[in-house]
C-alpha cells in the first residue's frame, strides 16, 4: 500500500511538473547576450571612461569627471536608440540596459584608475 501511494505521488508530481513547464516558443529576436549587446557595452564603457579622462584635463573634481563621462555615454546610447526608433531600426530596451551597465562600469573603472594609479 505504501509503495502504491509513493508511485501515485511520483506520477502526480511528474504530471504537475510537465503541466507547468514553459512552452516552446520561437527564438528571441533580441537576446540579452547577443553580439550587439557586447557592442553597446563596449561603446558605452569607452565613452564613459574617455569622458572621465577628458574632463580630468579640465577639472580637479571627481564628481564633475564622473558626471561628464556618464552623460556622454548615456547621451550616445539614448541617441542611438531614438535614431533606431525613427529610422526603421530595432530600438531596444535591452540595448539601453547594456548601455547603462557599460556606462556605470566605464565610470567606475576610470574612477578606480584615477584614484589608485594617478
Amino acid at each position: 500500500m505504501y509503495t502504491k501511494r509513493r508511485t501515485l505521488a511520483a506520477l502526480l508530481a511528474t504530471v504537475l511538473l510537465l503541466a507547468s513547464a514553459p512552452r516552446a516558443e520561437a527564438a528571441d529576436s533580441d537576446p540579452w547576450l547577443g553580439r550587439d549587446k557586447a557592442l553597446h557595452f563596449g561603446a558605452s564603457f569607452a565613452l564613459a571612461g574617455g569622458g572621465y579622462a577628458g574632463t580630468a584635463l579640465l577639472s580637479e573634481r571627481t564628481s564633475v569627471r564622473a558626471a561628464t563621462g556618464a552623460c556622454l555615454a548615456a547621451s550616445a546610447g539614448i541617441g542611438k536608440e531614438v535614431y533606431d526608433r525613427y529610422s526603421g531600426g530595432d530600438a531596444s530596451w535591452r540595448d539601453l540596459a547594456w548601455d547603462a551597465v557599460g556606462t556605470a562600469t566605464g565610470v567606475l573603472v576610470a574612477w578606480l584608475l584615477d584614484r589608485y594609479l594617478f
